[in-house]
């Protein structure tokens, strides 16, 4: 039996190199077929990729690789769509497969490359440059090698200079440096804080936003932004963006402080503005003042916030405290121009119909194109024209056949009432004193025709 066993087995293994070369022809076979059809998949990517059917293109490309994960031809096209649909960031993992596979392939380096310096990896960058110019000459690869040398230089000055705080020169430079690496956040951000530095918040937040994307979970940014929003006056983007920072961590401490505190102050402005849209301006004016008490350090806000009182005592007919709200603005910002028309509107009210011009004539002269301006001038010239032409009989409140008795008598009575004395403010004693010389002109007038 021992003999037996020992035959057996000494004729399977003399099969075993039979069998190993069956099985290797098999998989090769399998092989064979799986490279097949990935490269009719990637024949298929480009055909739809040339007609402009990206999404379609890319489903072949996938397959493709998904056939024969070696096709660093497909990893190519596959990357060439992710760039054509604006996805660098999946377009770069491909070009470092297609690298590692192919590393003679020159157009990959090359647009790695590309891709580097606009996420403003120079080092990276260069490498690749390089490498594409030892394989053949090659004049957008010698272009780029020389364009990084200046950009360094100019990264590091812009440093320099924004410690120097030379925000202006800081700001030149980077501008050249971010035209060449749009995709860098760090070199935005720089170019945020310059433009921060010199009061120009709106481009900082330009700059800021596209961070947010550039960089994963860039919290930092979106808390700038709110404070940045903040500033301006906008206490609602303010709100939004905050939130964004806290969807990326709840926990964050900054973020939640900051949070709490506009969210408070937005609540107030809604309620204010709830009330505007009631036609309840005594609550909406309280609403607004209590506004004001939560947050008085912001320039713009106080503006805005100053600005809506003025428009609640308009709108109530309030010409005195309209104007006294006025006032408060033109303190803040002597070229605003929405509240010399309210002022207008308040003197218009107050029947001060010269002032009220000027107040138009003043807007035209920082804006002589503001939407309505021309239509509000020419209005109130004419009620000027028209108030210029005096009814003294009803200035006096008598009829017209009235003696020159009546006529003493109703001057001693709106005299005694309209004595500037009888005013502490000073916006109605100027009233009332316009309203005093009204009435003795009338008075004079009128005594004499008697």
């Amino acid at each position: 039996m021992e003999k037996c066993f020992k035959k057996h087995a000494r004729k399977l293994l003399s099969q075993v190199p039979i069998i190993l070369v069956l099985l290797d022809l098999h998989f090769e076979g399998i092989e064979g077929v799986e490279k097949a059809e990935s490269q009719k998949h990637l024949s298929r990517g480009n055909q739809l990729l040339n007609a402009g059917q990206l999404a379609d293109a890319l489903t072949h490309f996938h397959t493709a690789i998904d056939k024969d994960d070696r096709n660093y031809q497909a990893y190519y096209m596959r990357a060439t769509v992710y760039l054509a649909m604006g996805k660098a960031r999946s377009a770069l993992p491909d070009l470092h497969q297609v690298v590692k596979l192919q590393p003679s392939f020159v157009q990959a380096r090359l647009q790695r490359g590309n891709l580097f310096l606009k996420m403003g990896k120079f080092n990276e960058a260069q490498t690749d440059y390089e490498a594409v110019l030892a394989h053949e000459d090659h004049l957008e690869a010698t272009a780029k090698v020389e364009e990084i040398r200046p950009l360094r230089r100019n990264v590091n000055h812009a440093s320099k200079l924004l410690e120097a705080k030379d925000f202006h020169g800081a700001i030149n430079l980077l501008n050249q440096v971010i035209e060449s690496c749009p995709w860098n956040a760090d070199y935005r951000e720089m170019r945020a804080l310059a433009f921060e530095h010199l009061g120009d918040l709106r481009r900082a937040i330009s700059d800021l936003k596209p961070t947010t994307i550039l960089k994963l979970d860039n919290t930092r940014a979106f808390l700038r932004m709110s404070i940045l929003w903040y500033n301006l006056g906008d206490v609602e983007q303010s709100l939004d963006e905050i939130r964004e920072c806290l969807k990326l961590d709840p926990d964050h401490s900054e973020c939640y402080a900051h949070y709490k505190s506009v969210k408070k102050l937005f609540k107030t402005l809604e309620a204010a503005k709830n009330k505007m849209a009631q036609g309840d301006w005594t609550e909406a004016v309280a609403k607004y003042r209590k506004a004001l008490a939560q947050e008085s350090r912001i320039h713009q806000l106080n503006i805005e916030v100053k600005l809506k009182i003025c428009e609640c005592f308009v709108k109530a007919h309030n010409p005195v405290e309209a104007i006294k709200a006025a006032n408060d603005v033109i303190a803040l910002d002597s070229s605003n121009i929405p509240v010399l028309l309210l002022l207008s509107q308040a003197h218009t009210q107050n029947e001060d119909y010269q002032e009220a011009v000027d107040d138009l004539q003043r807007a035209a002269q920082i804006d002589e194109n503001y939407p309505g301006l021309p239509e509000k001038l020419k209005k109130a010239q004419k009620l000027l024209k028209q108030s210029q032409k005096r009814d003294y009989y009803k200035i006096l409140g008598v009829s017209r056949n009235a003696g020159k008795k009546d006529i003493i008598k109703a001057y001693r009575k709106l005299a005694r009432e309209w004595h500037p004395d009888n005013f502490q403010d000073e916006e109605e004693k100027k009233r009332a004193e316009k309203k005093f010389i009204e009435i003795a002109s009338a008075k004079e007038v009128l005594s004499d025709q008697g």
